[in-house]
């Protein structure tokens, strides 16, 4: 934050947090729900089974890859059916997924599989395209795995597909590590960001958290530090799915699976089940928790079994289930975990920019920003209404005054639901002239939701 205002720059700003807010009146932040869509994949090969988890998706090119662990539990013996491995899927659109036959690893005497590792950290090998841009030849994908014993070892490989270890030496040894840990290029910092699992003591039992820490060439890390989440209670958080948002990447979002050990059903005699919750941060340490469900195990008994509910790692843009609609948002969470012989990821989806919104009821209310400082020629929105409902915009001086020509009675009443809508005054849409002041926005709503905004050239 400047000492005039927040300099947001041409950026797109997600009313995620109270970060660029002064006050709401008759307004609230309300947690969106994503939508079910259908099984994106069944995990049904022999070498695959009911435990399949810890996936990564992520789109590179044309091309959305897949990793995930291949295992198996056989329920009526209670022993793994067959060594853990590691797999990969991929597809063209995001939505309809295909296993290769990649002749890399043998598995029961044939290479006629989709098996991509099967040596160390096989438990929960998490790879990502890294896109620093000094990136050494070779190593445009790398990874990292590990066990609580000797820790997380770091894995390059030139194609995705084959791998091997960066050094023999784990890179990362203070935390758990037997969850999902991952790693990526943090664009907007310059460095490479870790978040895995530890386990803190809390009145004498282990509690399930996260930490977190950063490199300069993914070798060489600093001390780990844990995640703070000041006004969100002590949970068990058994993964995390931390991610740069790529439509805004200054901002992490984390889609942790939240674990309560003390709760089962009769039908299953695994203890425990979980629920998919949302996180934000904007420095990666400090995250604004939301206690209510993200993704609740819904009508589906088999979500409601020990370990299930669990989100991939990756948010990646697919084309609209709707007709006519504009490309939306694909998370994907796991089901059939511990049940039958196959486990299911089932594909979800969330419009752009749509994971909390800025709401108000068809009574009205409003929301001022604190002052802000942009560069752009134009503010556009990411809202939706009602048919009774509308969004009017004022632009503010700091100290709350209107500007001349930008007040709200010269604001058009706007409805609908779009993902950029150009902001007008009286038929006037170019704010070119207030770059580098500090402005407040005030937005006046009924019966909508406001789910982002971006000063634009």
């Amino acid at each position: 934050m400047a000492g005039k205002g927040i300099e947001i720059g041409s950026r797109r700003e997600l009313l995620i947090d109270d970060f660029l807010i002064e006050r709401m009146d008759g307004m609230e932040l309300k947690l969106q729900k994503p939508v079910p869509r259908e099984v994106a994949i069944v995990y049904d090969a022999p070498w695959e089974g009911n435990t399949c988890c810890y996936q990564t998706v992520f789109q590179d090119g044309d091309l959305y890859r897949m990793y995930y662990r291949g295992s198996h539990f056989d329920e009526d013996t209670e022993t793994v059916a067959h060594p853990e491995v590691v797999c990969y899927a991929e597809s063209r659109d995001g939505i309809h997924w295909e296993k290769p036959a990649l002749g890399i690893v043998e598995f029961a005497g044939s290479k006629e599989n989709n098996i991509v590792w099967d040596g160390y950290g096989s438990h929960n090998f998490t790879p990502f395209r890294d896109e620093n841009p000094d990136c050494r030849k070779g190593e445009e994908y790398k990874a990292l795995a590990g066990n609580r014993e000797e820790g997380l070892r770091a894995f390059r490989s030139s194609d995705g597909v084959h791998w091997e270890l960066m050094r023999d030496e784990a890179v990362i040894t203070e935390g758990a590590f037997d969850s999902q840990n991952l790693a990526f290029w943090d664009e907007v910092r310059g460095r490479y960001v870790d978040f895995h699992r530890h386990f803190q003591k809390v009145d004498g039992k282990g509690v399930r958290r996260i930490m977190t820490c950063t490199s300069d060439d993914f070798l060489n890390w600093t001390d780990p530090v844990w995640v703070e989440f000041p006004d969100a209670p002590l949970e068990q958080l058994y993964t995390n799915a931390v991610t740069a948002y790529f439509r805004a990447p200054h901002i992490f979002m984390g889609f942790p699976k939240r674990f309560v050990p003390e709760r089962s059903m009769e039908y299953h005699k695994h203890n425990g089940m979980s629920d998919a919750v949302f996180m934000t941060s904007r420095d990666g340490v400090h995250f604004k928790r939301w206690g209510e469900a993200f993704i609740r195990p819904g009508l589906q008994p088999e979500r409601w079994v020990n370990r299930n509910n669990m989100t991939a790692w990756g948010i990646v843009q697919t084309a609209a289930f709707l007709d006519n609609a504009p490309d939306e948002l694909s998370i994907y969470t796991t089901e059939h975990y511990y049940r039958g012989e196959a486990c299911k990821l089932r594909r979800f989806t969330v419009r752009p920019d749509g994971f909390v919104a800025a709401n108000a009821p068809l009574s009205g209310g409003e929301l001022v920003t604190r002052p802000l400082v942009f560069d752009g020629k134009k503010l556009v929105i990411n809202y939706s209404t009602s048919v009774a409902g509308s969004v009017r915009v004022e632009l503010q001086d700091v100290e709350g005054q209107p500007i001349e020509g930008f007040s709200l009675e010269e604001s058009e009443e706007i409805y609908g639901d779009e993902i950029e809508r150009v902001i007008n005054w009286g038929g006037v849409s170019d704010v070119a002239k207030l770059v580098g002041d500090p402005v407040r926005l005030r937005f006046v709503l009924k019966d909508a939701d406001l789910f982002a905004l971006r000063f634009s050239w």
